[in-house]
């Protein structure tokens, strides 16, 4: 017989060569089988697990084995303090990605604000803060119609009623008005760079992950794009990746952009930046 605390560990010694959450890992997909909060396993750890629950959860721990993300695996993730459905069709949002809706809405000024996230996938940035802010108006885009109707599920589900969902490739989606912000995590991973293959992101779309001109193409191209979207003084906010900064600083700047900032994140790396545009500006092409 197996108890939470006996398969809890077993599963654990079968992800060390895989995660480096092998605890966390094991605590979610049991959890999950069980249908109770990870809180459950340590308050009955001696609890046995019935044989229907044991081969559910061997079947899981065999999935997370194949590198499959434990996000997949259960399909939800949570972000700031939201449960998200997420699926293959959508990348699998990321703690450091908080830091980005943290400081925008620390950016986003007085009330009634509109604000676009572009390429939302899963929904968790504009959901995130359309439920913080229900006095904003957040407009979303996807140019994939699988990760935009996940995103509209999440919508529902949760009752955020302040987040409208437009199919199309980054500005080109939203509607012609004047928005207050602009914010994305866009892909930035450079085409063909060693790591992605080796950790759980090679199996999350790669069009979610990747960018041309070493990861850069598509930040410039929203940089580009974004400043006859944005009223004046409005921000731009960008997730890059650590090494990308000062490339994506210099790409603000050039195109015409003022106040200009990096935001490091819990590790000290530059994660985030933000941009505004100038009462004065002068649009370059």
């Amino acid at each position: 017989m197996l108890t939470i605390q006996k398969a809890l560990s077993l599963a654990a010694a079968e992800f060390t060569s895989i995660s480096d959450t092998e605890r966390l890992d094991a605590e979610i997909l049991l959890a999950h089988v069980l249908q109770v909060d990870r809180s459950y396993l340590l308050a009955f750890p001696e609890r046995i697990l019935t044989s229907a629950e044991n081969i559910f959860f061997e079947k899981l721990v065999a999935e997370r084995k194949s590198k499959m993300p434990v996000a997949y695996i259960v399909g939800y993730r949570e972000f700031w303090s939201l449960n998200l459905k997420v699926t293959p069709d959508t990348l699998i949002p990321r703690p450091e990605t908080e830091l980005l809706v943290e400081h925008a809405l620390k950016e986003a000024r007085g009330e009634k604000n509109n604000i676009a996230d572009l390429g939302t996938g899963s929904g968790a940035i504009a959901l995130a803060i359309a439920h913080e802010r229900p006095d904003f108006k957040v407009y979303a885009t996807d140019k994939s119609l699988a990760a935009l109707n996940i995103a509209k599920e999440n919508a529902m589900r949760l009752n955020i009623q302040n987040v409208v969902f437009y199919e199309g490739d980054w500005c080109f989606a939203l509607p012609k008005i004047k928005f207050d912000g602009i914010i994305s995590n866009p892909p930035y991973i450079a085409q063909g760079d060693p790591h992605f293959q080796q950790n759980d992101v090679h199996c999350e779309p790669a069009s979610a992950l990747m960018a041309g001109e070493n990861g850069l193409s598509d930040l410039c191209r929203i940089i580009r794009e974004a400043k006859s979207y944005l009223k004046t003084e409005g921000f731009i906010m960008l997730e890059h990746g650590f090494l990308q900064a000062e490339a994506v600083r210099m790409l603000l700047a050039h195109h015409g952009y003022v106040d200009i900032h990096s935001y490091r994140d819990l590790a000290g790396h530059e994660r985030v930046t933000r941009g505004r545009i100038a009462a004065d500006v002068w649009y370059r092409i």
